[in-house]
Order: C-alpha cells, then sequence, then structure tokens
C-alpha cells in the first residue's frame, strides 16, 4: 500500500511500498466517482505531471481537508496503484475493503452535488444540496458499496469541497437512496447479515468493467479471489459464489448468476402486464396528462388526510362516468413519485372492464406484486418460495388467488420495508372476484400504518357497501368538488381546444366558438369534451359552426346522437353488427378475429389499415390499441347495451349470438388441421410453445374457444333454425367428427384446455335440451369423455391428441374410430383398454400421497380431497380443475367434509386439529384442537347430526346421543 503527501515544496509525492508488517500511518482515504481521461494516475503522480486534469482538484482537496483532520498523508485509487502491474492490482483490489475499514477519515467527494448560494430574500429553509445528494451517481457505482460501508467515519462532501453530513447525520437520506439496512450503516459486521441481503444492496449498481460488479463485492463477503478479467460477468459471479458457499457451509449447486436467472424468469411468469405501460397507454389515448386538470387534488383536504394521518389509510375517489377520475389518480402517482424516496415503494394498477386480462382480481395482485418486486428485488423471494415448487403454473391454476393474496401479505409484513402506497383505478371495472378484492383491500389496510390505499371507482353500491367496513378510509366524492373538477374541466377544455385549432387552423371566430360552446355544455365531463373533439376533427372546418351544436350535452345524449350519425350513413348495417359482435363477445377481440365473426369482413384479415378505418366509422364507441378492440369507455357498452339495445339487436342478443356461433365454427372448421404450429414431436412440451409469425390461429383463435358458449347463449331451443346445427349430419355433428383432434390440439395450443371441457359440458347440456336421442347425442357425450379423460396429456403435449389419448381411448369410443387415419403406426401392438368408457369419468392428479378421503359439495359443483401428504384440494367437479390447495394440516390428512350450504368445508387430520375452511376463498377460518377420544367401543360405524346434538352408531350396537356447546369465535 502506498500513501500519497505533499511535500514542503507543494510537491505530491507518493511514500514507499508499505508491505508486510510494515507499520502504515495514519491516513485518510478518498472515495468518488471517475471522469474519463480527467484522473491523476499513479503514472501522473510518479512523473510530477497531471495538474492540468480536472482531478486534480479532488487531491488538493484531499490534502486541504487531512490537514484540517491532523492528517499528513491519504490514499486514492486513481493515484496509488499501478494498474499496469496485474499482481499489484489483484493484490489492492483483495486489499481495498481492508483498507477504506482501517482508514482514520474517509471522504466521500460528490462532483455532482453543488451548495447554491442563496438570495437574501430567498424564505425558503430546505436544502437546497439535499435533492442532488439523493440523485447523486455515486449511489449508483459497483465499489462504492464498500466505501460506504467498511470505514468507521464517512464525511460526504459537495463539489466545493463543503462538509454535508457524514454516515451518522445522514443515515436516513442514505438508508432510503441505498436500502441498506441502519444497523449495517452504524458498523454491525456484515457477516451478520444473510447472502441474499448484501447481495440486495448491490443491486442496481453498476461498474464500468462487467467483472467488477463481482470483484467489488469481494470486501463485503470477506473473499480473497483471483481476478480474470474477460472471463464475463457470469463466471466472475460464479467463483465468487463458490467462494462465499465454501465460506458459509452453503451448497455449492446455486450460483449467484443462476439465482439471478431463475429470479428472472419468476418475474417473467409474474408478469401479465406492466402497469407501467398501461399508464402510458392510457395517458396517451386521452391526449397526454395535463398537470392543471389534477392538481387541484393535492390541495384537497380529504386527500391531505389521508397523506398525512397515519390512521387514514385507505383513500376511495368515486364519481360518475367521464369525471376524469383515471387521470386524476394519474396525477396522483406523478406526484406521489416525486415526493418518494427509494426506500419508499408505490405500485398501481388499472383495470379495464372489456379487457379478460386486466378486469379480474388475480390480476390486479399480479399487476401490485410485480411493480413492488420490480422496485425492491429482493421481495422476489416471497414469490419464489411457491414459484420454485410450482412453477409458470402458479400463476395460472385455480389457486392462484390464494397464492398470491398470501404472497402479498408476506411482501407487506416484510421487515425491511418501509412505506407502501398502492393504488387501484376503476374497482367497478373489475368484472372477476370484485368482493375477493375489497375484502382483500379492506383486510390488508390494517396491517401496518404504512400500508397506504387508493381506490377509484364509479358511485356504486355494492362497492360502497363493502368499504363502509373499514374504519380507517377517507371519502373523496368528485361530486362534492364540483368547482374544483369544474376548473380542471375548463382547463382541459381550452387545452383540447386550442389543439384543434392549431391542427385544423379554426379561424380565432370558429376557435372562441368551439371553446364557448364546450365551456357551456360540458357539465365537468371530460369524456365528453374528449368525444366531442374527437368528433369535430373529422369535420371540415368551414362546416364546424354549422355542426357544432349536434352534439348535445350529457354522456348519453352525446350517445344518442352518436347513434343517430351511424344509422344515417351508408355503412349503417355494418358498423352496427360490429358493434352488436363486440358488445357480446367474451374478451376484447384483436382486428384479425374480427373478420372471422363478421361476414363482410372476411376476406379482409390482411388489411389492417383498412379495418382500422371501420371502425372509425363506428361513431366513436370503440377504440384499438395494439391490434385490440376496445369500448372507447365502459359506459359506452352500457349505453349500447340498455339504451340501444333494439338498435343493434334488432332480433335480439340471441341471433347476434347465434351468428357469432355460425362464423367462429365456418372458421374454425377451415383452419383447424394436424400440427398447425409446426410442433412435428409428440412430446413436445407447451412451455416452450411460441406463436410463430404468420399466426395460423391469429384470425381464429376467439373462435377457437368461445365457439361453443356463443352456441349455448343462442339459446338454441328457441329457434328451429338453430337446432339445425345439432343434429345428424349438423354442422357441429360434422365439425366433431371430422376436426375434433384438430380443435383439442388447438386448444392446448392456446392454453385453453380446462375452458374446452367446461365448454363440452355446456354442448352436451344443449344436446340434451334437444332431446333428439340421435347418434349425435352419442357422439357429444363420446367426445365429452374422450376430452375429459386426456385433458392433462393433450394440455401439456398437444400433439399427444394423435398419440396417448387415441391409444388409449376405448375401442369402441367415437373419437377414436373417426380419427383412426391419425393412429401412431408405429405402435403395432396397442394395449387393451376395452370397448367402452368406464365408470371413470376423470382421472384428478396432483397429489403426492394416498388419498384417504373425497367429498362433494351438495350443489354436486365441487370436489374435496384429502390426502396424506397433509394437504386438501378442492377441485371443479365439471371441468377436474384444481380450484384450491388448502395447506396447514401438519401430518396426514384423513377426512373432509361440507358444510349443508356448501359455504364451509372441514377437514381433519392426524395432527389432532380440525381445520375449517372457507370453501369460496380457501381460507382457514377455525382451527379446532380440542377433541375427544373415543375409546374402542364409542368408535362411530355411521353418525348424524341435528343442530348441536350428534348421534353415534357404534360397532358394539349402541347408540351413542350427545349435544356440544360450541363457543362462536
Amino acid at each position: 500500500m502506498r500513501l500519497l503527501e505533499f511535500t514542503s515544496g507543494n510537491s505530491l509525492v507518493l511514500t514507499k511500498d508499505f508491505i508486510g508488517d510494515d507499520k502504515i500511518p495514519p491516513y485518510a482515504i478518498l472515495s468518488h466517482t471517475w471522469e474519463d481521461g480527467q484522473e491523476v494516475d499513479f503514472t501522473d503522480v510518479r512523473g510530477g505531471t497531471g495538474q492540468d486534469k480536472t482531478g486534480y482538484n479532488k487531491i488538493l482537496f484531499c490534502k486541504q481537508q487531512a490537514e484540517r483532520d491532523g492528517l499528513q498523508y491519504f490514499w486514492i485509487d486513481t493515484c496509488c496503484i499501478d494498474k499496469s502491474n496485474h499482481v499489484e492490482l489483484q493484490d489492492a483490489i483483495n486489499s481495498m475493503f481492508r483498507w477504506y475499514q482501517n482508514a482514520e477519515k474517509c471522504y466521500v467527494y460528490l462532483s455532482d452535488v453543488l451548495i447554491a448560494k442563496r438570495k437574501a430574500s430567498d424564505e425558503f429553509s430546505e436544502c437546497t444540496w439535499e435533492t442532488a445528494f439523493r440523485g447523486s451517481k455515486w449511489f449508483t457505482r459497483g465499489w462504492t458499496l464498500q466505501e460506504l460501508l467498511a470505514p468507521r467515519s464517512v464525511g460526504f462532501f459537495s463539489r466545493e469541497g463543503k462538509l454535508l453530513g457524514n454516515k451518522t447525520t445522514l443515515e436516513r437520506q442514505i438508508h432510503e437512496i441505498t436500502g441498506i439496512n441502519h444497523l449495517a450503516l452504524r458498523g454491525t459486521p456484515l457477516y451478520e447479515f444473510s447472502v441474499e441481503t448484501r447481495l440486495s444492496w448491490a443491486k442496481g449498481r453498476k461498474t464500468t468493467r462487467k467483472e467488477d460488479r463481482a470483484y467489488s463485492l469481494l470486501g463485503i463477503f470477506g473473499i480473497y479471489m483471483s481476478l480474470i478479467y474477460g472471463e464475463g460477468e457470469d463466471n466472475a459471479f460464479k467463483r465468487l459464489q463458490k467462494k462465499i458457499n465454501r465460506s458459509t457451509g452453503a451448497p455449492e449447486q446455486q450460483t449467484l448468476a443462476q439465482k439471478e436467472r431463475e429470479d428472472q424468469q419468476c418475474i417473467q411468469h409474474l408478469r401479465l402486464t406492466d402497469p407501467r405501460d398501461d399508464k402510458k397507454r392510457i395517458e396517451e389515448t386521452k391526449g397526454g396528462i395535463l398537470e392543471n386538470s389534477y392538481r387541484w387534488v393535492l390541495e384537497n383536504s380529504d386527500f391531505q388526510r389521508w397523506r398525512d394521518e397515519q390512521e387514514s389509510r385507505l383513500l376511495w375517489i368515486k364519481g360518475d362516468p367521464g369525471k376524469g377520475k383515471t387521470m386524476l389518480l394519474c396525477g396522483i402517482i406523478n406526484e406521489l413519485k416525486k415526493s418518494m424516496t427509494k426506500a419508499n415503494l408505490m405500485s398501481y394498477f388499472f383495470c379495464q372492464a372489456t379487457d379478460s386480462h386486466i378486469n379480474n382480481a388475480t390480476a390486479v395482485l399480479r399487476g401490485l406484486i410485480y411493480l413492488l418486486v420490480d422496485q425492491q428485488p429482493s421481495l422476489i423471494s416471497h414469490v419464489r418460495k411457491k414459484h420454485d415448487h410450482a412453477g409458470k403454473s402458479l400463476f395460472e391454476d385455480a389457486n392462484v388467488w390464494v397464492a398470491l393474496s398470501e404472497i402479498f401479505i408476506n411482501i407487506l409484513q416484510d421487515p425491511s420495508l418501509n412505506s407502501v402506497n398502492l393504488i387501484i383505478d376503476a374497482l367497478d371495472e373489475c368484472i372477476v372476484d370484485l368482493p375477493k378484492l375489497l375484502d382483500f383491500v379492506i383486510r390488508t389496510s390494517s396491517i401496518s400504518s404504512h400500508v397506504k390505499w387508493i381506490v377509484s371507482s364509479r358511485n356504486c353500491p355494492n362497492i360502497e357497501e363493502c368499504l363502509e367496513r373499514e374504519r380507517h378510509k377517507v371519502r373523496l366524492s368528485l361530486e362534492l368538488n364540483t368547482a374544483s373538477v369544474s376548473a380542471a374541466v375548463r382547463f382541459y377544455i381550452r387545452h383540447r381546444v386550442t389543439q384543434l385549432a392549431q391542427e385544423k387552423n379554426y379561424s380565432h371566430e370558429i376557435q372562441n366558438a368551439v371553446l364557448a360552446y364546450l365551456s357551456l355544455n360540458a357539465n365537468d365531463t371530460f369524456l365528453w369534451v374528449a368525444l366531442v373533439c374527437q368528433n369535430l376533427k373529422k369535420i371540415s372546418r368551414w362546416k364546424v359552426l354549422a355542426k357544432l351544436k349536434v352534439f348535445p350535452p350529457g354522456l348519453n345524449y352525446l350517445y344518442k346522437r352518436m347513434m343517430q350519425y351511424i344509422s344515417t350513413s351508408d355503412d349503417a348495417a355494418l358498423c352496427k353488427r360490429i358493434l352488436a359482435s363486440i358488445a357480446v363477445v367474451y374478451r376484447p377481440i384483436t382486428l384479425e378475429e374480427l373478420t372471422a365473426l363478421v361476414e363482410e369482413l372476411k376476406d379482409m384479415a390482411n388489411d389492417l389499415e383498412s379495418l382500422r378505418e371501420i371502425i372509425g366509422l363506428c361513431g366513436s364507441f370503440l377504440t384499438i390499441r395494439n391490434s385490440i378492440i376496445y369500448f372507447v369507455h365502459q359506459s359506452a357498452q352500457d349505453f349500447l347495451l340498455t339504451e340501444e339495445f333494439n338498435t343493434i339487436f334488432p332480433s335480439g342478443k340471441e341471433e347476434v349470438h347465434y351468428v357469432l356461433f355460425s362464423r367462429s365454427l365456418l372458421a374454425i372448421s377451415k383452419t383447424l388441421r394436424r400440427d398447425i404450429y409446426s410442433l412435428h414431436a409428440l412430446r413436445y412440451p407447451i412451455e416452450q410453445v411460441t406463436h410463430p409469425t404468420p399466426d395460423p390461429l391469429a384470425v381464429s383463435r376467439y373462435s377457437c374457444i368461445y365457439w361453443i358458449d356463443h352456441l349455448y347463449d343462442c339459446n338454441p331451443r328457441s329457434s328451429v333454425n338453430h337446432r339445425v346445427d345439432l343434429q345428424d349430419g349438423g354442422a357441429v355433428d360434422i365439425f366433431l367428427r371430422e376436426r375434433y383432434l384438430y380443435w383439442l390440439e388447438a386448444l392446448s395450443l392456446c392454453r385453453s384446455m380446462s375452458k374446452g371441457v367446461v365448454s363440452m359440458a355446456k354442448l352436451e347440456a344443449v344436446t340434451d335440451m334437444i332431446a333428439n336421442a340421435s347418434l349425435f347425442d352419442k357422439l357429444v357425450r363420446d367426445a365429452r369423455r374422450f376430452i375429459m379423460y386426456h385433458k392433462w396429456a393433450i394440455e401439456n403435449s398437444p400433439l399427444q391428441a394423435y398419440a396417448s389419448a387415441l391409444v388409449f381411448s376405448p375401442t369402441y369410443s367415437f373419437i377414436r374410430r373417426l380419427f383412426k387415419k391419425e393412429d401412431p403406426k408405429w405402435i403395432s401392438n396397442k394395449p387393451d383398454i376395452g370397448e367402452r368408457w368406464g365408470t371413470c369419468l376423470q382421472t384428478l392428479e396432483g397429489h403426492s400421497h394416498i388419498v384417504g378421503s373425497v367429498a362433494f359439495s351438495h350443489d354436486s359443483t365441487r370436489l374435496a380431497s384429502a390426502s396424506h401428504d397433509r394437504v386438501v384440494r378442492v377441485w371443479d367437479a365439471s371441468s377436474g380443475e384444481c380450484i384450491y390447495t388448502l395447506e396447514g394440516h401438519s401430518d396426514s390428512v384423513s377426512s373432509v367434509a361440507f358444510s349443508r350450504n356448501s359455504t364451509r368445508l372441514a377437514s381433519a387430520s392426524h395432527d389432532c386439529t380440525v381445520r375449517v375452511w372457507d370453501a369460496s376463498r380457501g381460507e382457514c377460518v377455525h382451527t379446532l384442537e380440542h377433541l375427544v377420544w373415543l375409546p374402542p367401543e364409542y368408535r362411530p360405524l355411521c353418525s348424524a347430526v341435528s343442530g348441536n346434538t350428534i348421534g353415534i352408531g357404534t360397532g358394539s350396537g349402541r347408540v351413542w346421543i350427545f349435544r356440544v356447546q360450541l363457543d362462536t369465535p
């Protein structure tokens, strides 16, 4: 180790190289970030040069500060290490943590932090440098982590050399910026922190050379390791991990690089959507966010109560459609971000009723967790605990809500977490499991005063009823803040009219007329203004004044005007058919999928521009994002399904469903074929399947999944024409005989086999309604047995529809005989399965040990199974899908039973407890531990319960009757 000093002649020189037992004099040490080409290096010091480099100022600063602290010597990495000597460089890097640790003083020189001079009139008292301090590059570099943690005394200095504070006085800010534990900053030995925790401190830090990301951690883990520049980051981390494992006694099988890859895979599986992208899309769709349209809420007393009071943990923003709730939340998110520290987290989600990916409670939790993990990567450990066992299926199977709820609560209880703000927009557009989501929000808002929620919705009684249970909530009603909302809308109108005037080259007269009309009729509704401006864009400038008043005030009146415009256009019939189709489909469809459902568009799948133009004719009811068609707002769909029902459904909604069924069946009959994705290998796993380009299922994917649903909802019993399809030689009969196996393959490729099982049950139910007692009926029953029996094999490997499914079906199975040509010819001796389907409808796989008890719910929709693997599984009796996996018993589970109303499920275990579960949520509500041990002569052969009276019939011939009194929890 060499040190620096200035001679009496004010020349910078190096001391001798202290080695071995040489006594090193007290010294100061510098921590800084490098500027390319401007640092004074070892060669400069030896040659007496470098004074013209900007880095020389740091040397002078270090010298002067060391003198103030009574120190003659100081050390600076750029000057004191001969980097041309590989041995010396290696020794220096391995010793650097110790060198910083042994320094009397460490000076952190922040070249990007300045102390601005104040004017005498300046009344503000906050630190002018703190914002720059929090954003300093020094906190992002890999090497500075050990330079922060190793020394006893660390002082932070501005570019002017002014002391900002030290590691103690700035502890709160440093913790918030870096996320490093307070105890670590106070000098607690680093070995007392887990490997994972120490690695999390380095997450996101950067080094110039890739390998240095690993090498800069040597001191943090007390490791000595040779340097091999050129080996790459992964190899450097692998070697570091082996060293760590040896020093901690941990197994060597998992490297740091491997852990990072597995973390990344877990995050990829978790991600359903990135709410940040959704927010950006929403803002762009609405023409950008305007500060003056939301800033009023920051001064609102209800918002300030939520923000400032610890006990106010839930803010509910409610208002009528089109009042700007979504953009208000976008603005709140932006403002909260500005005041957040690195240690504080914020996560948000935007629900949308017309998009099945983001209109359900499960999607909300996935989105919120995804953003939290992205901001604080160490939180992925809570997800990994379950993901390591289940893989991607964790986020896809029927247990996903239970699993995600548990993960989310564990994250919120993580001791490393500071304050967390959680935001959900448009609760009323959460179509699936909204009660579960509301219950979850209420429960988690009471976990900690550090967890705060903001939710928004329309004025919905069911939401209000649920949120009334939360004692710590604040309600912000837009209808009660009309003055603020009106001012925001007026600003929005001025902005949009200015844009219009520039784009359409309006005269001042036209611009003022449009401004006046919108201001007079907006009724504090952003959406109304946006829709009118969208329509004005399509009107020639010279017609604007004449046409302006055809846009009536009020959303519903405007929607009526839009329908009148459509009805008088040349394309009225086509537009109404498109609107009717979009109104009844079960999820938003793509432009390509629309061409399969509307006959006039059947040849336009490759002409997306024309399709966009046609959607534009639909009176601004629809919008397109990423080639997917949505309603411009939920209120637009509601209007069509109520006010204009007879206009777009002149023959009733059932007729539209029938058209969509017929078009869907035609599309998949033409499209589906064996090995449509050219996988070739029968064993090809579904996890490795990706959509080819072009995708042969792009046009028919929706049709493939939902054709039976439209058949079911068209009520075929009500029309003789509809029944024709459900008889021998009908359209469905022909499809099953010619395309059924190809359809099963396609369902697997669409990840919708469970949906297919439910669909076949619906088809059988529809067939039973017609009551033909024909060959077609038998074919449908056989096809249903086929998909139920072979679901698992085809779901995991699509081409097993032509191998395992055919080989292991009965000889007289209709499907096996119809698709004999698809039989695997390379199997000469096929197993003897029998002639007909057995009594077994389905085999439910999932338990890892003996199943000792099963019970159907009294409505026969669910089946519970108890196993020696210590878990209870609840299955959907129609699809065979596992809905919940109930974990909690510490020994094998011997018995299960549903309550009479099927709302509760009881499980008895050899751990001497009975657990009572909420059958709708899969959560344990009671654990009963005070159980009665029965002597052999009283052990039941049968039993009966009436109220609180239990009768037990025993093997000795006795009947034992007793009463119990249970305390209500």
